[in-house]
């Protein structure tokens, strides 16, 4: 018996081995998330967030004391009802404009705002600083990252569920045989897309339901507007997973792929923590990836109470993006693995 498990577990290795595509993603994917993540998160040791009103999208300012107090991150806000909102909900810490009037804006109810209030005031030595006030209950976590965990739970579902069943299709000669019938990929690849939707919106559905009920998370919004988002987010990462799954052989390498293409989603899609202050070109990538537009229609939906028009650039976003996958998808399908 020993032998025949020793024999089966050194064709195995060999196989692994001898796939070269597949073991260079297993080595490589996490040596570029460790690099990617540690320049993404450089500034992890900064305690506040300071946001500086600027009305056109230039860069902040440095000629005032205030911005060399350390530990503190700068972020541009270009529009002055979007600051309010953030410090009214302890997001930015503290509101600043310099020009012709020098004011800021602070949350009384902030613990950190009061913090970075007394750094502001001890660097303006000419006390020139006018002092507005802006109230608001802080977001409960739970209710930012609910978002978040659905629209993550999604993902793997959609990617893995997909484009990993393709790829094993493929390789043990189902869609050989497929081939032989009728079928075109195109058919092929919506019923695909049908099928997961089906059973990706039942449990997101259920699960939201389950902790709203229980934990009585925030919802501003209309849940009609927020099931178009769920279904226009799961039918695009759906395509995207048949993307990936449209040409790949090989099992290990469509694993490789899929995990190239979530964790980054995971972790720059704004899913645990929010991306204001990691860097302007940070969210300039994350605007690439799907589920970035997801969460970000999600939670106006849910926390913000935003309508179908407030939304509409992530939306118009999510239908090109499904129409691009799911076409160039059904037009690079391959149907044998050979």
């Amino acid at each position: 018996m020993l032998h025949r498990i020793f024999a089966i577990f050194r064709a195995r290795n060999l196989e692994f081995v001898r796939d070269r595509s597949s073991m260079g993603w297993n080595i490589v994917l996490p040596v570029i998330l460790v690099f990617g993540l540690s320049f993404v998160f450089a500034n992890e040791r900064n305690q506040f967030t300071v946001g500086v009103l600027n009305t056109q999208p230039v860069e902040v300012p440095n000629e005032h004391s205030f911005f060399d107090v350390r530990y503190i991150d700068f972020v541009n806000i270009v529009d002055r009802d979007t600051g309010f909102r953030k410090v009214s909900r302890h997001q930015l810490d503290l509101l600043v404009e310099f020009g012709d009037v020098n004011q800021y804006w602070v949350n009384p109810e902030s613990p950190k705002g009061y913090f970075a209030e007394l750094a502001l005031l001890q660097s303006d030595a000419n006390s020139t600083l006018q002092k507005q006030k802006i109230v608001g209950d802080a977001i409960r976590y739970v209710d930012w990252v609910l978002p978040g965990i659905l629209g993550m739970n999604m993902m793997f579902s959609c990617l893995f569920g997909v484009g990993y069943v393709v790829v094993r299709y493929r390789k043990n000669g189902f869609l050989k045989r497929l081939r032989a019938t009728p079928l075109r990929s195109i058919e092929f690849v919506i019923a695909q897309v049908a099928s997961r939707l089906l059973l990706i919106l039942a449990i997101t559905a259920f699960v939201y339901a389950g902790t709203h009920y229980f934990l009585d998370t925030r919802m501003e919004g209309s849940l009609l507007t927020l099931f178009l988002v769920a279904l226009l987010g799961a039918v695009s990462l759906i395509s995207l997973g048949l993307l990936v799954a449209a040409r790949v052989t090989s099992e290990e390498l469509a694993g490789g792929l899929l995990n190239m293409t979530t964790w980054p989603m995971m972790m720059l899609s704004g899913v645990w923590f929010s991306l204001e202050s990691a860097g302007e070109w940070v969210n300039r990538v994350a605007n690439i990836f799907p589920l970035t537009h997801i969460l970000s229609a999600a939670r106006e939906i849910m926390i913000d109470g935003a309508a179908l028009s407030d939304i509409a650039s992530q939306l118009t976003i999510l239908t090109a993006m499904s129409i691009v996958f799911l076409l160039t998808g059904a037009a690079i399908f391959r149907w044998r693995a050979q």
